[in-house]
C-alpha cells in the first residue's frame, strides 16, 4: 500500500515515530519520507517493491498516498499531481478510482481520507492521535492494549471483524463516510454523504451491457496504461477472475495468468485448459508444493508471516510453510500491478435472500451466524454477539433500526459496504503493501451500477456471464466449474442449488452451522496451516492463556476456528495483549 504512520508531534525524533520506523521496518519497508505541519509529523514509506510513485511535494503542499488510487485515466505521479492541482477540499469521486488512504496538505489545510467504500484500512486511537496503515504499529502505540470481546469473536467465527472495529479495544477503523482535518489543535471530523441506489431500474439489456462494460474498461483502462503487460492475473473455473482476464486482455493487456491449487483440483484444471485453447501460457503455482520448511525453522518462518502480514490476515493464516508469502511475492514480483476478482458478486446474488423486503438482521442472522456457542466461555452472549451485528450492518445502511425493513436492492449494499469492505479490504490492505494493486468490481461507480440490478439478473450470474460474454466472447465461451459455458445459460442445477438456499428462512441459516457442527460434520477449510502440537507447540503456548478467556480450546473442532484462534494467541504473545 505503501504505508502512512501520522503522530500528533512536533518531534522528528518522537519516541513514537521511532517505534513506528521500526514496526514498518520489519513489514519490509525502506526509509520513510517525512512530512510535517504545525502539530503534526507523518511517516510515509513507498512500496516495499516498486511500482509507481506514491509521494509528490510541491512547495509546502504535497499529497501522500498508501493503496492504490488512479485519478481521471492516470495512475503514479500524473494522478498525484492532478489530484494536488484540483484539490478544492472535498474529494472528486467522479475521479478518484482505486482503494486507498490519501494524506494532502494544501494551502495551509491538511486533511486524510480514504477510498469510497474505506476498504484500504487506517487505524487510529480513540484521540485520533495516531492514524496509521499498520495494525501492529498501531498496537504497539496503544499504552495498555486490550482484547476487544466482540471483534475476537467476530474474527475467530466470521473470519474479519466488520463495521470499524478491531480485535483491540480503543483502535479503530476510519469510517469511509469521514474525513480527518489536522491542524494544531487536532483532528477534526468532517462528515462526507456516501448514497447508493435502493432502486432497481429498467433499463434495456443492451444499454445496460455497454453502461457496465464502459464503467469497467474506464477502471482497467488507467492501470493498464501504466503497466501494460506487466500484470498478474489469477485464473479459475469460475467466473469472476475470467471477467478480469477479459477486461485486461480488452484494454490490450496480455498479463502474466496464474492458478493456485493442487495439480487435480478443478481451478488448475479449467485454467490450464482455457490456455491451452486460447493460446495463452498459464502458471501453476502449487504454493503448498513450492516451498518447505522444516520444524526447526517453523519458528522463524512464523515471525516473519507474522510481522509481514501485519499479524492477521484475513483468515489467519500465519502458520504455513511459507507458501502464501511465496505466492503472494510470485504476484508482485518486479514492483508489477497485481489484478484480482475479487467483490465480483456485486453482480450475483451474494447472500441467497429471498426478493422482498428484508431487514439488516435477516442479513446478521442468515450470514454471521457462524458459530457454535458451545466453542465459547461465558463471556459469549450468541443474542449480544448478533445484536452488535445487526446494528453494524443498519448503520452502514444508513437507517437506525435493525429491525427496519428495507427495499432488496438496499439490502444488496450490505455486501459492497460490510462483507468487501470488511474481508477485501484486508486483503488489499496488505497486498499493496509491496506494490500497486487492482481490485477493480469494487470501484464505487461500478458497484452504483450494478446496486441498481433487478434481482433476477443477479440469480445464477445471468448477468455476470452477459456482461463476460460482451466483453470477450471466446473466453466467455470456454468451459467452467459451474458445468456450461458462459455463453449459454445457467443449467438447472446451479439455479435449483441457488433457489434451495433462498427459501431456507433465517432462523434455519442462523442455526445450520452449529446443527452441521453438532452433527459431526467436517467443516471446510481452505487455507490450511500446521497446526498439530507438533508444529504449533513450536511457537505458542497451545493452552492458550489469553484465548481462554473467550472459547473452550479443547471444544474447537473446526479448523479454520482453530488456526483463528491460535493467530490471536501468537499475537497476545508477541505484544503483551491481555
Amino acid at each position: 500500500m505503501a504505508g502512512l504512520h501520522i503522530v500528533r508531534t512536533d518531534s522528528r525524533d518522537d519516541p513514537a515515530l521511532v517505534a513506528a520506523r521500526a514496526q514498518f521496518a520489519r513489514h519490509g519497508f525502506a526509509a520513510p519520507s517525512v512530512l510535517r505541519w504545525p502539530g503534526w509529523t507523518a511517516l510515509h514509506f513507498g512500496y516495499a517493491v516498486g511500482g509507481v510513485e506514491t509521494l509528490h511535494v510541491d512547495g509546502d503542499d504535497f499529497v501522500a498516498v498508501a493503496g492504490t488510487l488512479t485519478f481521471g485515466n492516470a495512475i503514479g505521479k500524473p494522478a498525484l499531481v492532478a489530484l494536488l492541482a484540483g484539490w478544492a477540499g472535498v474529494p472528486d469521486w467522479d475521479r478518484l478510482g482505486g482503494q486507498f488512504t490519501v494524506l494532502i496538505r494544501k494551502t495551509g489545510r491538511t486533511t486524510i481520507f480514504g477510498d469510497w467504500f474505506g476498504a484500504h484500512q487506517l487505524f487510529h486511537d480513540d484521540d485520533l492521535g495516531v492514524l496509521t496503515t499498520s495494525f501492529l504499529a498501531a498496537v504497539r502505540a496503544l499504552p495498555r492494549p486490550r482484547f476487544d470481546a466482540q471483534g475476537v469473536y467476530e474474527f475467530a467465527f466470521n473470519v474479519v471483524p466488520i463495521g470499524n472495529d478491531t480485535v483491540i479495544e480503543g483502535l479503530k477503523l476510519l469510517d469511509p463516510r469521514t474525513m480527518l482535518t489536522l491542524d494544531r489543535d487536532g483532528a477534526h471530523v468532517v462528515a462526507i454523504e456516501k448514497r447508493l441506489p435502493d432502486t432497481a431500474d429498467a433499463m434495456p439489456p443492451a444499454e445496460r451491457i455497454a453502461l457496465h462494460r464502459r464503467l469497467l474498461m474506464r477502471v482497467v483502462d488507467a492501470h493498464v496504461g501504466h503497466f501494460g503487460d506487466r500484470i498478474f492475473c489469477p485464473l479459475s473455473g469460475g467466473i469472476d477472475s475470467r471477467l478480469l482476464l477479459a477486461a485486461l486482455r480488452a484494454a490490450g493487456s496480455r498479463p502474466h495468468v496464474y492458478v493456485y491449487g493442487d495439480r487435480d483440483e478443478d481451478d488448475v484444471v479449467f485454467a490450464e485448459a482455457i490456455g491451452q485453447a486460447m493460446g495463452f501460457a498459464v502458471e501453476w503455482v502449487d504454493k503448498d508444493g513450492a516451498v518447505s520448511v522444516t520444524p526447526d525453522g517453523f519458528a522463524e518462518r512464523v515471525a516473519t508471516d507474522f510481522e509481514q502480514f501485519d499479524a492477521l490476515p484475513t483468515f489467519g493464516n500465519i502458520f504455513d510453510n511459507g507458501g502464501a508469502a511465496y505466492g503472494r511475492d510470485k504476484r508482485h514480483a518486479g514492483g508489477a500491478l497485481a489484478a484480482s476478482g475479487g467483490c465480483g458478486e456485486i453482480w450475483r446474488d451474494f447472500f441467497f435472500l429471498p426478493d422482498r423486503p428484508l431487514s439488516p438482521r435477516a442479513v446478521a442472522h442468515s450470514f454471521f451466524a457462524r458459530f457454535d456457542a458451545r466453542d465459547a466461555t461465558g463471556a459469549f452472549d450468541p443474542r449480544a454477539f448478533l445484536g452488535a451485528i445487526e446494528a453494524k450492518i443498519a448503520d452502514a445502511l444508513g437507517v437506525a433500526n435493525p429491525a427496519a425493513k428495507l427495499s432488496r436492492q438496499w439490502i444488496e449494499q450490505a455486501y459492497p459496504r460490510v462483507r468487501c469492505r470488511s474481508l477485501f479490504g484486508r486483503e488489499i490492505s496488505l497486498e499493496s503493501r509491496l506494490s500497486p494493486y487492482m481490485m477493480p468490481f469494487l470501484d464505487h461507480r461500478l458497484v452504483a451500477a450494478a446496486m441498481r440490478l433487478p434481482m433476477p439478473m443477479k440469480q445464477a450470474g445471468r448477468f455476470e456471464a452477459q456482461l463476460l460474454a460482451a466483453i470477450d466472447p471466446e473466453l466467455a465461451a470456454q468451459p467452467s466449474a459451474y458445468g456450461h459455458s458462459f455463453t449459454e445459460p445457467p443449467s438447472a442445477a446451479h439455479v435449483r442449488s441457488e433457489a434451495l438456499s433462498r427459501i431456507r428462512p433465517a432462523w434455519l441459516r442462523r442455526r445450520s452451522y452449529a446443527i452441521q457442527r453438532r452433527l459431526g460434520r467436517a467443516t471446510g477449510d481452505e487455507h490450511g496451516g500446521l497446526l498439530t502440537p507438533e508444529w504449533l507447540g513450536r511457537v505458542l503456548d497451545l493452552d492458550m492463556p489469553a484465548m481462554r478467556r473467550f472459547f473452550v480450546i479443547e471444544r474447537i473442532a473446526d479448523r479454520a476456528v482453530y488456526r483463528r484462534i491460535a493467530a490471536l494467541e501468537y499475537l497476545a504473545e508477541q505484544t503483551g495483549l491481555a
